[in-house]
């Protein structure tokens, strides 16, 4: 019988020859066997002798293939996240790569691929259930084929290996070959179970109570794995209509759950219906409620040059219709209506952006109809952009920008509720999911009682901390009104008045900030004093000031090895097999004086330290001292102001994809240097390379899109 699920238990048999992988609870399955070292894959009919390990893993994370060889990734160490519905989630902690030659062949660019790559597996936050499809929301689930594998149920925005497992998705689906030869039609169902789709994002299941009533609490964030990457290098939109930094945040109530905690082997084969959990008489009941964020849809950039506040770019928008187009069709297809809240300042350099997305929005709008609410403080509090007819797919598109800064400066965070007051009629149209058990169905599927039929999409610049904040309050008070619908709140209630849920819920959805907010920026989300205390404080100022620092330094100086990683993981970028051992890829080619200056610079400051050190000497020996150190602090001081002047020079930059604009920078800062009057014939001179000194590994890869 074909198997819908991955399997639980996987034990490595490893030869000379092949590795082999064998289910130890499922005797009748087939042996997935990859050969070594071509990669070759089949099926064979019982256990295959000769193995030198064996080892038992928690599943096939995927197949690589950098410069020399292809490897197996496997998850050798999950950790349980609690049960959701009955089935186990897990997160993953510790992977291996399986090499598939037998003696190790050492290549610079090789051993930096997989430094990349274990780094992202271990900082990167992924989940997987053997029997759930985290992937998709439940309203999702709850429309999918049941009869298909659980990998092809899974949504592609959201399945985040499914790069890497390409290769046995092709040998099942019979794409290819266990040798990569094409095939047509020879479908390998026994491959399925190997494939485990993972998630990447955020995971928190909670049993907890309101007003008595037990309940499971469990909030997920699902992160794109289009256009996906880091702060400043991943902005905007793409031509295929992804945009940076999407994340589907859903959060969800299971009532008279009685699989919740961690403990027994769960109801995974076919889910236990009937009388559960809490209320006496009543069936497992499932309410979720779904938000989106991401950037906002234009072709703009934000350019890093160790300025604080990097140069923004934003191309003309009549271009970015098309790609605009295709992100809102799918928007609409999966979330119905849109409701597009923007966070962005409407003055200073953000404005640049406000207008941009308001203009793309009025010309999707087949008879756009704008409203405006002013204060004391700005003419534009609120301002909405709406079609006045319903004819035309992307008159489901609803414009909602908020003064965000202006209305809550102060620390006036309940001035919030006037977005919130302004969506309320989308939300009550919008609705809910809500499901409720069938008994008797042994695929554990939810009878539909509700749907949501709209999604609040909400960005400010990053989609992150003002983000955070408004989809907190969103949240919190469509729970309220769940819980009133159900019976457990009274009219007038809120899900607040329970003062330990409250910590709860505020600790869980500034637990997702911190995630969402680390995948893109490399810390923690600002303002989450609010989130976690409903006020600011003093500490949560002074821990925003350590993250702003903190992201200043990451982003200009270690995102680039980070978006390398994304890059090479997602196969955006495919290494090439030419020219092994050459190590061209990461190779720092810009002169050699440009360079040491931050070294000089390095060295000035320790010799000016030194010489201010006190000490017991002559007035003969002091003087020169003095000038000793004033010659130092001048060298440093031209050194601080050369980089500073020239830092599109001293980013790290990606060395797989580097973006246009960073190539079209370090052409035209060269090109300055070469006419300096002080160092322009040394730079001149000692140039490696030549005018792409730095960028000639953009021909070692090629793009691959998914």
């Amino acid at each position: 019988m074909r198997s819908l699920v991955p399997f639980r238990d996987i034990n490595v048999h490893a030869s000379t020859s092949h590795y082999a992988f064998t289910s130890p609870s499922s005797r009748s399955a087939q042996t997935l066997v990859v050969e070594r070292p071509s990669g070759d894959i089949r099926l064979n009919d019982g256990a295959l002798l000769g193995a030198k390990r064996v080892s038992s893993i928690a599943g096939i994370l995927g197949i690589i293939k950098l410069r020399l060889d292809k490897y197996i990734i496997v998850i050798t160490k999950a950790q349980p996240m609690g049960r959701l519905k009955g089935h186990m989630v897990y997160k993953i902690i510790a992977t291996e790569f399986l090499p598939l030659r037998e003696r190790t062949l050492h290549d610079p660019d090789e051993d930096t691929y997989l430094n990349l790559l274990k780094t992202l597996l271990k900082s990167g936050p992924m989940y997987f259930s053997y029997s759930l499809d985290i992937t998709n929301s439940f309203q999702r689930q709850a429309a999918s084929n049941p009869s298909l594998a659980l990998w092809e149920r899974a949504d592609d925005r959201f399945f985040w290996n499914k790069f890497i497992q390409s290769d046995l998705i092709d040998f099942a689906t019979g794409a290819t070959s266990g040798s990569g030869l094409r095939q047509h039609g020879h479908r390998e169902s026994g491959a399925d179970p190997f494939i485990l789709p993972v998630m990447f994002g955020m995971m928190r299941i909670t049993t907890t109570r309101i007003k008595s009533t037990p309940l499971t609490f469990v909030l997920i964030t699902r992160r794109s794995r289009h256009r996906a990457g880091t702060r400043y290098l991943t902005r905007g939109m793409d031509e295929q209509g992804h945009v940076a930094n999407f994340n589907e945040t859903e959060q969800v109530a299971v009532l008279n759950d009685e699989s919740r905690g961690l403990g027994g082997i769960g109801v995974e084969a076919g889910m236990q219906n009937g009388k559960v959990g809490g209320f006496e008489g009543q069936d497992m009941q499932v309410m979720s409620y779904v938000q989106t964020r991401g950037s906002v849809p234009v072709y703009w950039a934000e350019i890093n040059t160790l300025r604080y506040v990097p140069d923004l770019q934003i191309r003309g928008v009549e271009t970015a219709v098309g790609a605009a187009k295709l992100h809102f069709s799918e928007q609409i297809r999966l979330y119905g209506d849109n409701y597009l809240v923007n966070l962005v300042n409407q003055k200073g350099r953000e404005a640049k952006v406000k207008q941009a997305y308001e203009q793309m929005v009025r010309m999707l709008l087949s008879s756009p109809q704008e409203a405006s609410q002013a204060n004391d403080v700005t003419d534009q509090k609120i301002h909405v952009v709406e079609s006045t007819q319903r004819g035309h797919e992307y008159d489901r598109l609803h414009y909602v920008y908020f003064d965000f800064h202006n209305e809550t400066k102060g620390l006036r965070w309940h001035r919030a509720q006037l977005l919130l007051d302004q969506l309320k009629e989308g939300l009550v149209q919008g609705q809910y999911f809500r499901g409720v058990d069938m008994p008797g169905d042994s695929q554990g599927r939810l009878e539909v009682r509700n749907r949501q039929v709209a999604v609040v999409r909400t960005n400010c610049m990053d989609c992150l901390d003002r983000t955070n904040v408004v989809q907190t309050m969103l949240a919190r008070w469509t729970l309220t009104r769940q819980l009133i619908d159900i019976g457990i709140l009274r009219p007038g209630e809120s899900a607040d008045d329970d003062q330990a849920f409250q910590i709860l819920f505020r600790n869980v959805w500034a637990d997702n900030a911190d995630v969402v907010s680390r995948s893109y920026s490399g810390t923690g989300a600002l303002k989450t004093d609010f989130t976690r205390t409903g006020e600011r404080t003093r500490a949560g100022a002074i821990q925003d000031l350590n993250n702003s620092i903190t992201r200043y330094v990451k982003n200009n100086f270690s995102d680039g090895p980070r978006q390398d990683a994304f890059d090479l993981f997602l196969g955006t970028f495919v290494p090439d097999t030419s020219s092994i051992g050459s190590g061209r890829a990461f190779v720092d080619r810009r002169p050699v004086l440009i360079q040491s200056i931050p070294y000089v610079l390095a060295a000035s400051v320790f010799m000016v330290l030194i010489s201010s050190l006190p000490r017991s000497s002559s007035d003969s020996a002091w003087w020169p001292l003095r000038l000793f150190a004033v010659l130092w602090l001048a060298i440093g001081f031209w050194c601080f102001r050369f980089m500073y002047g020239h830092g599109v020079l001293y980013v790290n930059w990606p060395k797989l994809n580097t973006p246009r604009w960073a190539n079209e920078g370090y052409q035209e800062t060269m090109g300055a240097i070469r006419q300096d009057k002080i160092i322009g014939s040394f730079v001149a001179r000692h140039e490696r390379g030549a005018s792409n000194a730095r960028i000639s590994h953009l021909e070692e890869g090629k793009k691959r899109i998914q």
